[in-house]
């Protein structure tokens, strides 16, 4: 009988080290499963650092064209106000130029003059949309060489007087 005790009692110590033996086992499985989860987790949290620092960057990037972008339509906002203001002068009799009457008067000159503003007029627009700018506009310094319609964003060397 104490044989068959001791018996009994091995089974159940080989049965409680075969369950503990299955209980590490699961342990060490999920023990690999959870370093995995927590290495795409790392790898999860440095993917969405770069994409915040890009998104940062690109935020920045979009201000500095913004803030451009504004200042290249105030100088044009302006130019437009000197443009109206020089068309709209007042003529030696105290009235406001009439360009129809000038036309009849002096129909070549002031064909001339609009088909030289016209020229110059779309070359500003090209330039607003993007064209670069000759080497001619570029280094333009004197009153005759500059783009009266846009000196600003068309003859970057040209200082008025």
């Amino acid at each position: 009988m104490f044989s068959s005790l001791k018996i009994g009692l091995l089974i159940v110590l080989l049965a409680g080290a075969g369950g503990g033996f299955m209980y590490v086992k699961t342990l060490k499985a999920d023990l690999a499963t959870s370093e995995a989860n927590n290495q795409k987790l790392e790898q999860s949290v440095e993917d969405q650092k770069a994409v915040i620092t890009q998104m940062k960057a690109d935020f920045e990037a979009q201000a500095n064209i913004k803030a451009t972008l504004q200042k290249q339509h105030d100088t044009l906002k302006q130019e437009f106000a000197n443009l109206d203001k020089k068309f709209n002068k007042i003529n030696g009799k105290g009235e406001v130029r009439d360009i129809g009457t000038l036309a009849n008067e002096r129909p070549d000159s002031v064909e001339r003059i609009i088909n030289k503003g016209t020229s110059e007029g779309n070359r500003c627009n090209e330039i607003a949309m993007g064209s670069p700018l000759t080497e001619k506009e570029k280094n333009a310094t004197k009153k005759s060489e500059i783009n009266s319609e846009c000196p600003s964003i068309a003859n970057p060397k040209y200082v008025p007087y």
